[in-house]
C-alpha cells in the first residue's frame, strides 16, 4: 500500500463546536469527521480544504483535552500559529471571509515573493494567511 506524507496542523478550541461553524462558514473548510463525546463535545475534528492533491487537512479538538503542554492563544495572551493555506482567488476569500465576521488584519496585499494574500484571526485566536502563492509550484 502506498504511503504519502503530509504536515497537518493540530489546533485546540475553548469551543470546538463554534470553531467548526466559524472555519467552515468563513474560509471554505469541509467537515471530513467529527467524533462526539458522550455529552456532544467535539473530542476529534477533521476538517479539509480543497481537492485532490491540492487538499489539506486542519485537526482540532477542545481546550479541556490535556494534549502534552499545548495552550491557546488566550491563554499565552498572543499567537501561537499561523496556518498558511493557498488559495485560487485571494481578494474574493477575503469578502467571503468578511462577511462571515471574520477579523482581517491585513490585505489582501501584493507580497514581493509573487502573492496576493491576506491575514485573518479566527475566534480561537489563531492567525490563518490565505495567499495565491503555492510553494510546491514554485
Amino acid at each position: 500500500m502506498p504511503h504519502s506524507s503530509a504536515v497537518i496542523p493540530c489546533l485546540r478550541y475553548a469551543d470546538p463546536k463554534a470553531a467548526i461553524r466559524f472555519l467552515t462558514q468563513a474560509f471554505g473548510f469541509v467537515e471530513k469527521l467529527v467524533v462526539r463525546g458522550p455529552d456532544g463535545g467535539v473530542i476529534h475534528a477533521e476538517l479539509v480544504y480543497g481537492e485532490g492533491e491540492t487538499r489539506g487537512l486542519v485537526m482540532l479538538g477542545g481546550a479541556d483535552r490535556t494534549f502534552f503542554d499545548m495552550r491557546l492563544p488566550e491563554q499565552v495572551r498572543g499567537v501561537t500559529d499561523c496556518i498558511y493555506v493557498v488559495v485560487a482567488d485571494a481578494d474574493a476569500h477575503c469578502a467571503t471571509a468578511r462577511a462571515a465576521g471574520a477579523e482581517v488584519l491585513e490585505g489582501p496585499l501584493d507580497r514581493d515573493y509573487g502573492s496576493r494574500e491576506y491575514v485573518a484571526r479566527d475566534p480561537g485566536g489563531y492567525l490563518w494567511d490565505f495567499g495565491t502563492y503555492d510553494p510546491w509550484k514554485g
